[in-house]
């Protein structure tokens, strides 16, 4: 961690002395948010997906360069095949929008997930834009697509058990090389939207020792302020915990 000289809000100008190097974001509640304005919760969808380019561009502005966000857990398998479709959809045309935006600005597009069960044509997209990005270092944006946590450590201890590692070689380090994330680093902060306190198989290696935030507010609501709000929640805790 690494202090930020000052950020200046709306009605205040805050100092922080911590500063997360890894963030999480699990973007909850497009579709309560929807529901409560009275449209379908694909349209929730719609207006999610266009918040993520301003929720980034408030991490890039505060100095954080590496962001996992969550998109689509094993788990959401379970909706309606109608709204997965659509999300499916909005999810390529994003993918299409964005990656020449992030092959020139230097950000490297990670997948964390499975691209099992995934129509063959998005899956292409996302295997074409993690490629166009792979040599960018100037930013990191980890994509939780089709992941569950408890899937990653599966996948992994299996892969260490196939190249026949032994026990007394396993450690913390090697384990880390084999996940998803691999050289990110761990989850200093996790912000959840929607309200929810559990990280729902959201990197539970990764955000073991992460600081977790939850706000009421829906991911389409999420701006700069609710990102300050959640540095702001961090910088004390650590400032409380200091020796």
């Amino acid at each position: 961690m690494t202090g930020l000289p000052k950020i200046i809000t709306p009605t205040q100008e805050v100092e922080f002395k911590y500063l997360p190097q890894h963030i999480g974001l699990m973007m909850d509640g497009n579709g309560r948010w929807a529901q409560q304005r009275g449209l379908s919760r694909l349209e929730g969808h719609r207006h999610g997906t266009q918040n993520v380019r301003r929720a980034l561009d408030a991490c890039a502005k505060h100095g954080i360069r590496t962001v996992t966000l969550y998109v689509f857990s094993t788990e959401n398998w379970g909706r309606p095949k109608e709204e997965i479709d659509g999300f499916f959809e909005l999810l390529g045309q994003v993918i299409d929008y964005e990656t020449e935006n992030f092959r020139k600005q230097g950000v490297r597009l990670i997948h964390s997930g499975s691209l099992e069960g995934v129509p063959s044509s998005l899956a292409k997209k996302v295997e074409r834009a993690v490629q166009a990005t792979c040599s960018n270092h100037d930013y990191f944006l980890n994509v939780a697509f089709n992941y569950g946590g408890r899937m990653e450590i599966l996948r992994a201890v299996r892969t260490i058990l196939e190249q026949g590692i032994s026990a007394e070689a396993l450690s913390e380090e090697l384990f880390d090389r084999y996940l998803y994330t691999a050289g990110l680093g761990d989850m200093d902060l996790v912000i959840r939207t929607g309200g929810d306190q559990r990280l729902s198989n959201f990197f539970p290696w990764q955000a073991a020792r992460g600081f977790f935030y939850s706000t009421h507010l829906f991911w389409p609501d999420f701006d700069e302020s609710v990102l300050v709000s959640a540095l702001i929640a961090y910088n004390r805790f650590f400032e409380s915990h200091e020796s």
